[in-house]
């Protein structure tokens, strides 16, 4: 069980919030095209405008990069180059279920590239709430509703390098009760 520092509404003592059996792996493309990052943008499910970069759960019987080109083709309308792994963390991923609970997903961040001519726009299969797909300027990242947020600084720390970089950033829990992915 994966403890938190948060109270209990009615005890006022410490909540612990059970985390779920089992590891799921994810996997999340970083496209980076003149100093753009490719984002999808959502909106709805009683929260406000965020963004998520093109990925999500890996299968049973796929490769992290078969699920990650799964992936692209239902959220960005393509298939895209995988290249380096870049960045891995553990993320305890708090569950919108009563009482709360986590999920353990280890995030895997992947440098990819789309074809070239390729425009943004939403796959077939979106994801949840995934409104819209963008090209946000890399300065303007900071400001940006990321989700899972903890990959904001790994976005940060890979684009100011020129080349890859492996990253094992750790564990992050997030705050917000969410049941998407």
């Amino acid at each position: 069980m994966y403890g938190s520092d948060q109270q209990h509404p009615s005890t006022k003592g410490p909540l612990v919030i059970e985390t779920l059996p089992g590891i799921r792996n994810a996997v999340r493309a970083l496209i980076v095209r003149d100093s753009h990052l490719l984002a999808l943008r959502k909106t709805g499910g009683g929260r406000g405008e965020r963004f998520a970069l093109p990925g999500g759960a890996q299968e049973l019987g796929e490769s992290l990069t078969q699920a990650l080109n799964r992936e692209c083709i239902e959220e960005i309308g393509t298939a895209v180059a995988v290249g380096a792994m870049v960045q891995v963390a553990d993320f305890f991923k708090l569950r919108n279920t009563q009482p709360p609970t986590r999920r353990h997903v280890v995030e895997f961040l992947f440098r990819c590239e789309v074809p070239d001519g390729y425009q943004a726009r939403n796959g077939e299969r979106p994801d949840k709430y995934q409104v819209d797909v963008v090209w946000v300027p890399l300065d303007e990242v900071d400001g940006l509703s990321l989700l899972p947020a903890f990959l904001a600084d790994g976005i940060r720390r890979q684009t100011a390098f020129d080349g890859n970089h492996s990253l094992y950033l750790g564990a992050f829990e997030d705050d917000a009760i969410t049941s998407e992915h």
